[in-house]
């Protein structure tokens, strides 16, 4: 897996036509634009980089390029925008007016890359990147086919076509098969770059550095050694405009199924044989078939599924809406790294805090020298810290100048250690496609693998089983989900303060 942090050029960032499907909506502008622009800025993506927009609405390049610099200059990391990068970016900056259902539009855009192709010298390489509503995925894709803008030219191998796929890919097991299909009629696996951008994420892509190159983790990190898991992605926001989709999806669909299951295979995987795309997805792939489906009596016992009050009254949400908006899961791997460890899994919406991490809770030590009770001592607890400020912290038992044992961090930021440069995840997922790279990508079978779990928890819901429950907004959710760890003796954790460098139980259950 390459990791280009520097300024410098990578020799195989090679010239592209990037096209945008949905070019005018709200992801281009707060995402992929700005993301361009940071990697021109910082030298990492070839001169001859042209970005095309693809959308229904009329307007001139010069409108386009006018809304994405205000979209730049809102968003973009580093501020302010440096008039003579922008013009860079600006320059090969086009924008290509259709509707997704017109064929008419795909042959016009073939003509123009044409053109585009001889005035930049492209080389015929195409990066499609499908910022649309997933309902529009299967007609782009059967356009682009009848266009023959997928197909890799066989007189030239270097003029290679991708195509990058948003999330959500599906929304069961049958369609996610069948999305599958239909892209496959058009795009061999190793060009379609399925998207989740947690993966662009600075601790998840050192997720494999931190276990694999470190030999005091690696030979703990099993049954004999770690309690149990805990993977929380928490919001404090609600639905935000986002009624209409949000209410067909809710929280297991539209954070469970994609964010939270890669960060599960990625803390679970065996060590890959090499570091390339092909391994470390077989290793994901493996977890996700070493957990068998639930059963509706184990739904009920080993889920919850909240709403938050006031949910109903949101803009363009059925006021009897049935959608969890947090849900909470015990997963288990059956298989001899993993075998009786759960792994619990939340996500919710209207939480007190904003933040996503990955906790480790290691087996408590022999109780035989602090048994007394003012010297408690609590489990070593390994944080990885997704967003925000990404980092690790290691909790650990230490002696106050007394004779207390109080829990301590010890503590890494990579905002300290690397100083501020962070590339956004968009970014680096936006540079790992041009380069070839697909380690950070989602493959046919992961999606399938995580959908068919999905599948089995949302046929106990659609029976009842467990009922949706209520819980008030700001607060972590429904006291079920306390209850699901207290029988196993366990609780949930607070997001860490990095103001106050503690790691408490949440008291609000």
């Amino acid at each position: 897996m390459q990791t280009w942090t520097s300024s410098k050029l990578p020799e195989s960032a090679e010239p592209v036509i990037i096209t945008i499907f949905g070019a005018t909506g709200d992801l281009t502008a707060r995402k992929l634009l700005p993301a361009i622009y940071n990697l021109t800025r910082d030298g990492l993506l070839h001169d001859n980089t042209v970005i095309v927009g693809f959308a229904r609405r009329a307007k001139t390049d010069e409108q386009f390029r006018n809304e994405m610099l205000e979209g730049a200059e809102k968003f973009s990391r580093s501020s302010p925008i440096v008039p003579g990068i922008w013009e860079k970016v600006a320059g090969k900056l086009f924008y290509h007016q259709s509707t997704f259902e017109n064929s008419g539009g795909y042959t016009r855009l073939a003509k123009r890359f044409e053109q585009l192709d001889k005035q930049y010298q492209i080389g015929g390489r195409r990066l499609f990147y499908l910022a649309t509503s997933p309902s529009e995925f299967a007609q782009i894709i059967n356009h682009l086919g009848e266009a023959r803008l997928g197909h890799i030219d066989p007189f030239s191998a270097a003029a290679w076509r991708r195509v990058i796929v948003e999330k959500p890919f599906g929304r069961d097991l049958a369609t996610a098969c069948e999305l599958n299909r239909q892209i496959s009629h058009v795009f061999d696996e190793s060009q379609i770059y399925r998207i989740d951008h947690y993966l662009g994420k600075q601790t998840v892509q050192n997720m494999l550095v931190f276990r694999f190159a470190n030999g005091i983790f690696e030979p703990l990190w099993n049954r004999n050694y770690v309690d149990h898991v805990q993977i929380t992605v928490s919001e404090t926001i609600g639905v935000e405009g986002r009624g209409a989709y949000y209410d067909t999806a809710g929280a297991l669909r539209d954070m469970v199924q994609n964010h939270l299951m890669q960060l599960l295979t990625l803390t679970a995987m065996e060590p890959p044989v090499t570091l390339d795309g092909g391994a470390i997805r077989d290793e994901k792939v493996k977890v996700l078939r070493a957990m068998q489906p639930l059963t509706v009596e184990e739904v009920e016992n080993r889920t919850v599924r909240g709403q938050y009050v006031g949910y109903r009254q949101e803009n363009r949400v059925d006021s009897k809406s049935e959608t969890e908006t947090f849900a909470a899961v015990e997963l288990l791997i059956d298989n001899w790294r993993w075998q009786g460890v759960p792994f619990y899994l939340r996500s919710g919406k209207r939480m007190p805090k904003q933040g996503s991490e990955i906790c480790i809770h290691f087996k408590l030590s022999p109780g035989v020298l602090f048994a007394a009770p003012d010297k408690h001592v609590s489990n070593n607890v390994l944080v990885l810290r997704v967003q925000p400020k990404e980092g690790i912290s290691l909790l650990m038992n230490a002696k106050t100048p007394g004779s207390r044992i109080v829990p301590a961090h010890m503590d890494f930021n990579y905002d300290v250690a690397f100083g501020s440069y962070s590339p956004a995840a968009y970014e680096r997922l936006l540079l790992e496609a041009i380069l070839g790279d697909s380690t950070l990508f989602i493959r046919n079978d992961e999606v399938e693998g995580a959908w068919r779990m999905m599948d089995s928890i949302e046929s106990g819901w659609a029976a009842g089983k467990p009922p949706l429950v209520m819980y008030p907004a700001g607060t972590w959710g429904p006291v079920e989900a306390a209850e699901l760890l207290c029988r196993n003796g366990h609780a949930w954790d607070a997001l860490i303060d990095n103001s106050a460098r503690e790691l408490v139980i949440d008291a609000e259950y």
